[in-house]
């Protein structure tokens, strides 16, 4: 067993070569099913880290990281609606986690001058500093779990990937 492997087994159960997961045991599939079930397992190997990351390192979740990160896009504040369009959840998801994110400081809740109904969001001073110390992290966790592959393959799945990104939206049903 490889070193890689070896840690693998202890800290990470799921990856080890004598657990396969559903990518691994999806022989005799088509082909364009196996790439689709590889691609998740890339995704879910990655995301599951990185939360558990957030979790030990800054007592916080993916959901939180992912809403502040929106907000560092628009330092004049994004509606309840726009962050649930840009992050693909529901409102109701978006108000708990900015009432969780409120409660500690870290986001304000200001009136839209343009519609008086609704409500701005935006980074606390205090928010955008507990965030970049995040993102920084977060940077270089990427960095490692991406560190791998050569540059020259990280490349190349890079522009692969954005093809298959155009080929997809180019098939998907007119909205």
């Amino acid at each position: 067993m490889t070193d890689y492997a070896q840690y693998a087994a202890t800290q990470h159960p799921a990856v080890a070569p004598d657990v396969p997961d559903l990518e691994t045991r999806a022989t005799g599939q088509a082909a364009d099913l196996r790439l689709w079930l590889r691609m998740l397992s890339c995704c879910t190997l990655i995301e599951n880290e990185v939360r558990s990351r957030l979790r030990s390192e800054f007592s916080t979740t993916l959901p939180r990281f992912d809403l502040m990160s929106q907000l560092t896009h628009a330092p004049k504040g994004l509606k309840m609606s726009e962050l649930s369009r840009l992050m693909m959840v529901t409102n109701g998801n978006i108000t708990g986690i900015t009432d969780q994110l409120e409660k500690d400081g870290l986001v304000e809740r200001m009136k839209d001058d343009s519609d008086r109904r609704s409500s701005l969001i935006r980074l606390t001073p205090k928010g955008k500093r507990y965030h970049r110390r995040m993102q920084r992290a977060h940077e270089t966790w990427i960095e490692t779990l991406l560190g791998g592959l050569a540059p020259a393959s990280r490349n190349t799945l890079f522009d692969l990937l954005g093809d298959l990104k155009q080929s997809t939206y180019a098939r998907l049903p007119a909205a």
